[in-house]
């Protein structure tokens, strides 16, 4: 097993001094916990947009990193898939830059429910729990070749695919299913019950 700070480097998001101000002509856009979508990808069309005199090249966010909700209900990562332009992570959020992995590998291992439950356990805090820098970077994970690596997204990638196939399957019947019963209670007489196989035929 290798430590997760041995194949990537972990950083602070910038540290914002003062409440952020939206600046429509600002080049620089911020990215906070509202700017990440359910798909754990990052966007920045709503992103907050300030100026910054005094922001380093290490701060700018590049395609190929991951953001870490430190603290709050869930911790976990998100990937920036494609160019958003300037743009910097807001503290106390964790910008993590893979190395020696795959971007998209450490995005499957890190949102794993068991990894998850583990680094909730590594919380600190009383009223707000957060997840330190150094807790994140003891993280033990597995790291196999480039190819594995890459396998195991691809097959990760189909099993979600599937899983939303079958929830948007499931829907269906019960839409269906709902409206036989409907047009049921509506011509069937008082006391009398649907026949049984004319139900079957939502299956």
């Amino acid at each position: 097993m290798t430590k997760l700070g041995q194949v990537a480097s972990i950083r602070m998001g910038y540290p914002f001094r003062s409440r952020l101000e939206h600046d429509a002509t600002g080049a620089i856009a911020v990215v906070q916990m509202k700017d990440i979508d359910d798909a754990s990808l990052v966007h920045v069309e709503d992103a907050v947009r300030v100026d910054l005199a005094d922001v380093k090249e290490h701060h700018l966010i590049r395609p190929g990193d991951l953001v870490f909700r430190s603290r709050g209900r869930t911790n976990s990562v998100a990937l920036v898939s494609a160019d958003i332009g300037p743009a910097v992570l807001a503290a106390p959020m964790l910008l993590i830059r893979p190395v020696e992995v795959l971007p998209a590998y450490l995005l499957w291992y890190i949102n794993l429910p068991a990894i998850q439950a583990a680094l909730a356990a590594q919380a600190e805090g009383t009223s707000v729990r957060m997840i330190s820098k150094a807790a994140l970077e003891a993280l033990e994970m597995p790291v196999p070749s480039r190819r594995k690596q890459q396998l195991i997204v691809e097959v990760s990638e189909l099993a979600t695919a599937e899983q939303g196939l079958l929830e948007q399957i499931a829907r269906e019947r019960k839409r269906l299913a709902d409206g036989i019963l409907m047009r049921y209670a509506r011509n069937t007489r008082p006391g009398q019950s649907p026949r049984i196989n004319e139900c079957k035929e939502t299956r």
